[in-house]
C-alpha cells in the first residue's frame, strides 16, 4: 500500500471522531428531550462516516438482504466498528447490548444509553437478559431491533471464537424472531490498525429464525448461518483463510 493510503486513512479516522463530537454537541438539545432526536444524531453520524469513508479511502459499503423493521433480535458477525455503523444505519430503531465500560466513552456512551442500549458487566449477561425479559413483560422496554454479537467481541477474518449461549437464552426468553447477519467488513476496516483498504464492505441480513427452537438447536443454526455466509462474503472479496 502506498503512503498516501495510510495518510488518507489517518485523515479519515481523525475527521470521523471530530464529526462524532460535532454531531453529538449539535444534536444534544434535541437528544435530551427526545429519543428520536438521539437516533437521528446517531444516523447522521453513520451516514457521514459511510460517505467520508468512500470519499477518502475508496471503501464502499453495501447492505444486502432485508433489514427488519419490527421488534426482533439481530445476531451479527462482529469484525470492526464498520459493521456496527452499517447495521445501525439499516434498521429504524436499533439498540445494542454493550459492554458497560463503553458507557464512559465520551459522546458514544451517552448517546448509546439515550437510544436504549443495554450495558452489561462482563460475565453478567444473564442478569441483563432477565431484566430485559421483565421490561418486555411490563411493556416498559423501548420497542426496536436489539443487536447482539454472539461471539462477544470483534473477530478478525480467519480467527475462530466460540458463540456464547447468552444469545440463545435471549432468543428463548424474549420469544422474538432472530435475524442473523453476516459480514466481511474486517477485510477492509480491521479490528486494529489505521489502514482502511479500498473495496466493498458488505453486511448481509439473512432469513430470520422464527421463535420456538430449543436453545441448542438455535445456537447450532445461528452459528452455521452466520459463519458460512460470512465466509462466502469474504471469499467473494478475495480472502483465503
Amino acid at each position: 500500500m502506498t503512503p498516501i493510503r495510510w495518510l488518507l486513512s489517518l485523515v479519515f479516522i481523525v475527521q470521523m471522531y471530530l464529526a462524532m463530537a460535532l454531531i453529538a454537541v449539535a444534536f444534544a438539545p434535541w437528544a435530551l428531550v427526545s429519543r428520536h432526536g438521539a437516533r437521528v444524531a446517531c444516523k447522521t453520524f453513520c451516514r457521514w462516516t459511510i460517505f467520508s469513508l468512500r470519499l477518502l479511502t475508496g471503501l464502499k459499503s453495501e447492505v444486502r438482504g432485508t433489514p427488519p423493521t419490527g421488534e426482533c433480535i439481530i445476531a451479527a458477525k462482529h469484525q470492526s466498528f464498520l459493521d456496527i455503523i452499517l447495521i445501525f444505519n439499516a434498521v429504524p430503531a436499533a439498540k445494542f447490548i454493550m459492554k458497560r465500560e463503553l458507557m464512559y466513552t465520551p459522546f458514544l456512551g451517552q448517546y448509546a444509553l439515550r437510544i436504549g442500549c443495554v450495558p452489561v458487566d462482563r460475565g453478567k449477561r444473564g442478569a441483563a437478559i432477565a431484566r430485559m425479559k421483565s421490561d418486555v413483560a411490563k411493556g416498559t422496554a423501548e420497542p426496536g431491533q436489539l443487536i447482539i454479537y454472539p461471539q462477544g467481541t470483534r473477530v478478525a477474518p480467519g480467527d475462530v471464537k466460540p458463540y456464547k449461549v447468552g444469545t440463545g437464552l435471549l432468543y428463548d426468553q424474549l420469544g422474538q424472531p432472530c435475524h442473523p447477519v453476516a459480514a466481511n467488513v474486517g477485510l477492509f476496516w480491521p479490528k486494529r490498525g489505521i489502514l482502511r483498504k479500498p473495496g466493498t464492505a458488505v453486511v448481509e441480513f439473512l432469513e430470520p429464525i422464527s421463535p420456538g427452537l430449543r436453545v441448542a438447536e438455535f445456537m447450532r443454526r445461528l452459528e452455521a448461518e452466520v459463519e458460512d455466509n460470512s465466509n462466502r462474503l469474504m471469499q467473494e472479496a478475495g480472502f483465503k483463510a
